[in-house]
């Protein structure tokens, strides 16, 4: 049996079954990723890796705009760097994988055992404020200098108990930026440019609404002063953080001596930020728009938007099909400058419709006798199942308004379900009732108190995702303790 045909005979767990088993089945009936050797790693296919490319061009370029440049900094970081900033050490302790030895040498028994131990260890890279403003502190030295905007697409280590394929790993893709600024206000307005960025990003491109807003204390990014987020709703009510952009102040520039002279000769430490997205992004993707028959992707973080399926196999006519079909996906990509994919395999034609539903592809177009002789097309929405009928002059005008229209139907199915699924708590009795029994969001009042938002989190499993940058002022009472409380927060459980 081939991989095409195992792929095909692939069932997926409905959502309603067991939503967890259901992520997963997508993601290996797309094709998307597969388990690794190591223990919470996984090996990210061509195809779910040409997603991950197409949120780095887009983003890359995003960058660049604002001034930023691209850079590669070590994956190995002294343990020593690490513990100068105390925030930043407690925040990651936890989490991190260290490098103790630096050989391995024969144990006498025919194996291998480590040598050379280290005298200071090194961490895997579980972020890189640490090594890289060890740099910047060798290269600002004057407010010439200034602003400083870093970027580096990388790998790196978490060391994860429980993993997810895409969400949560031990080790993963990610860019992260690192930027020094002359003042506060400039970085905080650079930080507030890039969580725009994201935003902006994650609901045109990935046709997916986001609330933007700050985290609360306890949820700050270790060591930062402020951090921006976006956060989405996936399809079981659950929150997933799809960007933060982190305002550190100047914390890890006194940390690190991150210092520039000023235009009077007086010395300054500098104001940084950090901002990142990851391949977290990928199952953020697949959660919020993917059905019970596989993938579903909206058409600009797509591929291949539109496949080609000539029908009829078997038939005298197939023969005229086939060659017309291909020469028809060759215009229509040359006509249109989109990916169109031929599938000339020996499958049967509702074998190759099973195939590309599964992988999510946003147009399946199909082409047999009758078609040809109408010199015509079938246009079949993945997001659907809505077919058209399509004169064969008309098809690439057709198909840019098509995968128009099933963007902005994606965007606006995810935001009708989470407006329908964003509930005001006005009690701590409503608060349990809801968080227990629907799902989705709750906005409510939170006096800002840390043992407050630890007290609800430990009874509900339920976290302060933002305080949104639009909240209005509104008066009230903390729906855990009954003290003043000023505006209402967005509470969930999150992934």
């Amino acid at each position: 049996m081939d991989d095409d045909t195992k792929n095909i005979q692939k069932k997926i767990t409905s959502r309603a079954t067991d939503y967890s088993k259901w992520y997963s089945d997508v993601i290996d009936a797309a094709d998307l990723a597969d388990s690794s050797a190591v223990r919470g790693c996984m090996i990210i296919k061509p195809y779910g890796y040409a997603l991950w490319e197409k949120i780095r061009i887009i983003f890359d370029a995003k960058f660049k705009k604002l001034g930023v440049s691209n850079a590669y900094f070590p994956l190995l970081i002294p343990q020593s760097f690490l513990a100068k900033e105390a925030k930043h050490v407690e925040g990651f302790a936890k989490e991190v994988a260290v490098v103790t030895h630096h050989r391995l040498e024969s144990d006498g028994k025919g194996g291998l055992k480590p040598a050379g131990e280290l005298s200071d260890p090194l961490i895997i890279r579980p972020t890189s404020e640490t090594i890289i403003y060890d740099a910047f502190s060798r290269w600002i030295c004057s407010y010439r200098d200034l602003p400083l905007l870093i970027n580096q697409w990388a790998n790196v280590v978490r060391w994860e108990m429980r993993t997810r394929p895409f969400l949560r790993t031990t080790e993963f893709l990610w860019q992260e930026g690192h930027t020094a600024h002359r003042t506060s206000q400039e970085a905080s307005e650079f930080a507030l440019k890039i969580i725009n960025e994201y935003k902006d990003f994650v609901e045109h491109e990935m046709a997916l609404p986001v609330i933007a807003g700050y985290k609360s204390e306890s949820e700050r990014f270790a060591g930062a002063d402020q951090t921006l987020c976006v956060e989405a709703m996936m399809q079981d009510g659950k929150a997933l953080q799809a960007g933060t952009s982190h305002m550190l102040g100047q914390n890890f520039a006194k940390a690190f001596n991150v210092a520039f002279t000023d235009e009077e000769g007086k010395s300054n430490f500098a104001w940084q930020t950090s901002w990142g997205v990851s391949t977290r992004l990928i199952g953020a993707l697949i959660m919020a728009h993917s059905d019970d028959k596989g993938l579903v992707l909206p058409p600009k973080m797509a591929s291949i938007s539109a496949v080609v399926v000539p029908v009829g196999q078997g038939t005298a006519e197939y023969d005229n099909v086939l060659n017309y079909a291909k020469e028809f996906a060759q215009r229509l990509e040359s006509e249109t400058g989109l990916t169109v994919k031929f599938d000339d395999r020996e499958l049967r034609s509702g074998e190759k419709y099973f195939y590309w539903e599964k992988r999510g592809i946003p147009v399946r177009i199909e082409i047999g006798p009758r078609d040809l002789a109408k010199k015509s097309v079938v246009y079949v929405r993945r997001d659907n199942g809505q077919k058209s009928f399509i004169p064969e002059i008309d098809a690439a005008n057709k198909l840019k308004e098509l995968l128009a229209n099933i963007q902005t139907s994606l965007f606006d199915k995810a935001a009708k379900f989470r407006e329908d699924n964003m509930r005001v708590a006005n009690s701590w009795v409503d608060f349990k009732q809801i968080i227990n029994e629907k799902p989705g969001f709750i906005r409510a009042h939170w006096c800002q108190g840390l043992e407050c938002e630890a007290k609800i989190k430990e009874e509900t499993m339920a976290t302060i995702r933002c305080i949104p940058f639009d909240a209005k002022p509104e008066e009230g009472k903390c729906v855990f303790c009954g003290n003043a409380s000023h505006n209402r927060v967005i509470f969930a459980k999150a992934y």
